[in-house]
């Protein structure tokens, strides 16, 4: 499993950074911000961004910067602040690639059943970070799990992130934390994505982020190990999921919520 600093206070630890990577000067500038808050409030960090969208609703979509490109910016990252760093991929032939640059290889969620990817993220020996399928009982995140233990790897995470209601809503039930903690796995509440609004008429996922304190919030109260936000300086003008992202400057009042929140349950 990654190692993650900095957490004497016993926290919750975070996987926060803009939804793609847009470019190398604004990753430097979330993540320099993101330390610096998690940093003075004990919160062990992991920076997420996504080096290609795969997954997109028009063909006129943003998908990224090129492929190498952004992976060496997540590896300057890393470098630069020294915190793990996590990246999806899409296909098996991308793990062995992403895991040259990256420390968690994270798994969407509309692929958390794809054996062969599951398998060869595996195989990389990084630690693993399965989305559960929208389309998924969080009980049925255990076989999805067991491919990559079964293939030799046990550094497994498991995130909840909402589940299908109709055609163009999530839920989160969170009943899901502790079903699939019981599996003997961190499990993560991905906040932002369980508040996308999919299959909007205009080919743009919509999203509720004026709900993200209350969901977060709600998710550090029956126990999550961790918590995932992607988090944009201008989330109006992000390339990809700007409807349901969180504005950079509301992030440290919103951490230091869930910290007192972590400190009355322990």
């Amino acid at each position: 499993m990654i190692e993650l600093k900095n957490n004497p206070a016993g926290n919750f630890f975070l996987l926060a950074g803009p939804c793609v990577i847009e470019g190398e000067e604004m990753a430097m500038r979330i993540a320099e911000r993101v330390v610096k808050i998690t940093e003075a409030l004990q919160i062990p960090y992991v920076f997420k961004g996504s080096y290609r969208k795969a997954n997109r609703s028009r063909l006129d979509s943003f998908t990224g910067i090129g492929d190498e490109k952004a992976l060496k910016v997540l590896r300057k990252v890393h470098e630069t602040f020294g915190v793990p760093t996590v990246t999806d991929i899409h296909s098996a032939d991308e793990a062995a690639m992403a895991a040259e640059y990256v420390d968690v290889l994270q798994i969407p969620a509309f692929l958390c059943r794809q054996t062969d990817l599951l398998v060869a993220a595996a195989k990389t020996g990084k630690t693993i970070n399965i989305k559960k399928g929208q389309f998924l009982s969080p009980l049925a995140m255990q076989f999805a799990a067991d491919k990559v233990v079964e293939a030799g790897n046990k550094n497994v995470m498991l995130t909840e992130r909402g589940t299908t209601f109709g055609y163009q809503d999530l839920v989160v039930d969170y009943r899901g934390i502790p079903e699939m903690q019981s599996f003997g796995y961190p499990v993560i509440l991905d906040v932002t994505h369980s508040l996308q609004q999919p299959n909007q008429t205009s080919g743009v996922t919509g999203g509720m982020p004026q709900l993200i304190e209350t969901v977060a919030k709600a998710g550090i109260a029956v126990g999550a190990d961790g918590i995932f936000i992607e988090t944009h300086e201008n989330p109006a003008v992000a390339k990809s999921d700007g409807a349901n992202m969180l504005k950079l400057d509301l992030l440290e009042g919103l951490l230091t919520k869930l910290v007192r929140i972590r400190e009355a349950i322990k």
